[in-house]
This record gives structure tokens, C-alpha cells and sequence, in this order.
């Protein structure tokens, strides 16, 4: 600097601080049957995804973008000529109708991605399976890390926190020669289901969104989740399942019933992006949706309330409703989606931020840092609500200091930052409690 002349003269130093940053929590990725169109679909100006590319994550940042790289329009103008065709009375060959079976396998994925974009999620992750005439294994769902397929996709894409699978059901049977679609294979289901869980167990920062079977009666499902992972497992608080399937006008304006882990992702996101991860993804509208596909009472709400089965509701005008909360775990910690989702975002964004302090000189100056940056982390999230208690001292503790660095642990070169929150949990059940008082001597009435 050239302070040879007068004037003011300002220089600009780091500060030292080391600050956390959250991390994203409001992407899914979206794993189901595509098909690579023609080769006259790719003179278009967006050329369509090739089979290459289908197969491995790809992410996509609205609906047009999605529908333009895989071949909507082609595939949906091929349908309408074939259900026209079926419409009018004509006798439609096998073959006819196998490949109406697969284009509405298709469409399920396509249905699934609108309804997350219309329901305001911004950027999504997609991952094809390319035979949708075909089954999908549990060892191909799993897919391959070093090839970037499947489950095993998605592991080298750290900002992904939803996994939702909406052609799962599709996956348990191949398609046939038949007018009525095959019914699916519910064992074969519950080990794609266990395939999800897995990954996401493992992953620690993402939730599975579980569709419920297709045309299950309210006993029936409590049957089926009865066979899924164990409420006690670690598992279970990874695992969001909802109930009952909806009835959309259709992205190619074909009215189908469709799962709805699509809408439920961009149900989550806007809940993330207007209130934060910390409020419970429930008593929002779903939008995008005409009906639900079986209505339920207060009875039977309860019986799958308590087996962690969120369920759609429709209340009097009040719309379609998301009305759960819950993961599937019994544990008190990791009841309410909320939480778990909540505690995943903090374990990540402080294990993102704080990669600085690897092979640091392991000290009281380093303990000092990591203490001031969590704390100032944490003491930002009381403030925005996630934390319970009047003060941050009743929300949370960070503990980083020659209590828990002994000798033993800095010759084996560890730094232990012991960390405990106090997470908000939804009112579930709000009960008010109304007593009629008897006329005042003296009164009017």
C-alpha cells in the first residue's frame, strides 16, 4: 500500500474466526423406471439424457428441465394414442398393452418429480432404471459406488437428505400382456424398503420417504408394517412412511393414482425453506393433488398413528392435509421427524465446517476455537427456534477442554467435542379443557 500521499487508508485482515455454515436440507433424490426415447425425440433443443447418463445421479432444478431431458413429451403423446386407441373400443394386441404398462411405469417417476417442484422444492436428484418392463433386484437398487449407480449413487452426493424410490412398488413384478397391471410383491417390496433403510443408516444425513403398498385397506397395511424393520432398530428413525396413495390430473393431463413420496419431499422443502428443518412437515396443504385414494376416520388415523404410519387426511375446508409427523422408531428421541432430521443437520454442518481443525496443533487454543464456533453455531439455531429452553445455556452444552482432551487422547490424536441439544418436538396433541361456570349471584342472566 502506497501511503506516500495523505489520505484514509483502510487495510483488510482476517479475524480468525472460524464459523459453521448449515448445510442444505431440502434434496431428495428420486430413484424409478425412465426410458431413453427415440432417436427423433433428441433433435429437440434440450437433447434427452442418454441411457449413460440416466443411470447415474443427475440433478435437475425445475419441472421443464425434467421433463425436457427425459422425453416427456414423447413418451406422454406414444400413451395418449395408445389409451385413445383403448378408449374407442379397439382390440388392442399384447404387446400394446405391455407398453401402456410401461409408460405409466415411467410417468410414476415423472409424476412423483412434478409434484416435488409444485409443492415448492427447488433442486432434486434423479437416478434411472432403464427396463421398466423389467423387475429391479434389492442388489440392483443397492447399485454400484464406483459406477455412481442406484442406492450406491448417491453416496458421492453429500447434499442429498431425502431418498424416495416412487416406481418401488412397480420394481417387485415386470410388467405383462395383460389390461390390469400385475398387483405387486409385497415381500419383494419390504427388501427394496430394507435396501433404502440401509443406505440411509448409513449415510446418517438423509431420511427415507416410504410409500405404503398400493390398494392396502387400513388392516392390511398394519399387517405389512408390521414386517418391516423393528420400531427398536436404528432403522426405524430413519424411516417415514406415509398412507394412502393420491389421485393427480396427470403431467400429460391423464388423471392416475400415483404414490406420494414426490409431494411429501416438497412438502418437506417448503417447510424447510419458510419456517426451518426444525418445524415438523405436518398441517400443510398438498398441492397438485385431487383426491386421496381411501379416507380415513379418527379410529383408524389413531391405529396407524401409533404404528408411525403418517397418514392424509381431508378436512372440511380445509383441503388435503399432511397429518404425521412421526419416523417409525419407539424411541423418545427419534419419534418425530423433526427431531431426527433436525440432529442430522447439525451433526453435518458441524462436520463440514470444522475440517480446518484436522492436524491442527491439538491444544487449548484449538479446544477454544472449536468451543467458540459450535457455540456460536448452536446459539444461532436457539434463536431461530430449534433449540428448547429460555436460554442457550438450557438449549444446549459444548464441552472441549483438557475434561475430555486427556493425554491419552492427544497422543492418540483425537480432539472430543462433546455436544448435547435440546430439540423442539411437535405438539401432536393439543388438549383444552373447557368448564361451564354456574351464573354469578347478582348477575343479568
Amino acid at each position: 500500500m502506497d501511503t506516500r500521499k495523505p489520505g484514509v487508508y483502510v487495510t483488510e485482515q482476517s479475524s480468525g474466526v472460524r464459523t459453521i455454515v448449515g448445510v442444505g436440507t431440502s434434496t431428495p433424490a428420486f430413484l424409478g423406471y425412465t426410458e431413453v426415447p427415440s432417436t427423433d425425440a433428441k433433435e429437440q433443443s434440450t437433447s434427452p439424457f442418454d441411457a449413460n447418463e440416466r443411470v447415474v445421479p443427475q440433478r435437475i432444478r425445475g419441472w421443464q428441465e425434467f421433463a425436457d431431458r427425459y422425453g416427456i413429451a414423447t413418451s406422454g403423446a406414444e400413451l395418449a394414442v395408445l389409451l385413445n386407441k383403448q378408449s374407442d373400443n379397439q382390440d388392442l394386441t399384447p404387446a400394446e398393452l405391455k407398453r401402456i404398462q410401461v409408460l405409466q411405469r415411467c410417468f410414476t417417476l415423472a409424476e412423483a418429480v412434478y409434484g416435488f417442484f409444485a409443492n415448492g422444492g427447488t433442486s432434486c436428484y434423479v437416478v434411472g432404471f432403464l427396463n421398466p418392463d423389467q423387475t429391479v433386484t434389492s442388489k440392483v437398487l443397492a447399485g454400484d459406488t464406483d459406477k455412481r449407480t442406484g442406492l450406491g449413487g448417491l453416496e458421492t452426493v453429500p447434499d442429498v437428505t431425502m431418498i424416495a424410490v416412487p416406481s418401488l412398488w412397480d420394481m417387485t413384478v415386470a410388467a405383462t400382456e395383460s389390461a390390469t397391471p400385475p398387483q405387486p410383491d409385497l415381500p419383494t417390496g419390504k427388501k427394496l424398503i430394507d435396501k433404502m433403510l440401509a443406505h440411509c443408516t448409513k449415510q446418517r444425513n438423509r431420511l427415507a420417504l416410504v410409500d405404503a403398498p398400493p390398494g392396502q385397506s387400513v388392516d392390511t397395511l398394519k399387517q405389512f408394517v408390521d414386517t418391516l424393520a423393528s420400531p427398536d432398530t436404528d432403522e426405524a428413525a430413519f424411516t417415514a412412511l406415509y398412507y394412502p396413495w393420491v389421485k393427480v390430473p396427470g403431467v400429460d393431463g391423464v388423471s392416475r393414482t400415483v404414490p406420494p413420496s414426490g409431494h411429501l419431499a416438497g412438502v418437506w422443502a417448503r417447510t424447510d425453506t419458510e419456517r426451518g428443518v426444525f418445524k415438523a412437515p405436518a398441517n400443510q396443504n398438498l398441492r397438485g393433488v385431487l383426491e386421496l385414494t381411501t379416507t380415513l376416520t379418527d379410529d383408524q388415523h389413531g391405529d396407524l398413528n401409533a404404528k408411525g404410519v403418517n397418514c392424509l387426511r381431508t378436512f372440511p375446508d380445509r383441503g388435503l392435509l399432511v397429518w404425521g409427523a412421526r419416523t417409525r422408531s419407539s424411541s423418545r428421541d427419534w419419534r418425530y421427524l423433526n427431531v431426527r432430521r433436525l440432529v442430522s443437520f447439525l451433526s453435518d454442518s458441524i462436520q463440514q465446517s470444522t475440517t480446518w481443525a484436522v492436524f491442527e496443533p491439538n491444544d487449548d487454543r484449538l479446544w477454544a476455537t472449536l468451543r467458540h464456533s459450535v457455540t456460536s453455531f448452536l446459539t444461532d439455531q436457539w434463536r431461530q427456534g430449534a433449540l428448547m429452553g429460555r436460554t442457550p445455556d438450557e438449549a444446549f452444552y459444548v464441552i472441549c477442554d483438557s475434561t475430555n482432551n486427556t493425554q491419552a487422547t492427544i497422543d492418540a490424536g483425537q480432539v472430543v467435542c462433546d455436544i448435547g441439544v435440546a430439540p423442539v418436538r411437535p405438539a401432536e396433541f393439543v388438549q383444552f379443557t373447557i368448564t361451564q361456570l354456574a351464573d354469578q349471584p347478582g348477575g343479568n342472566g
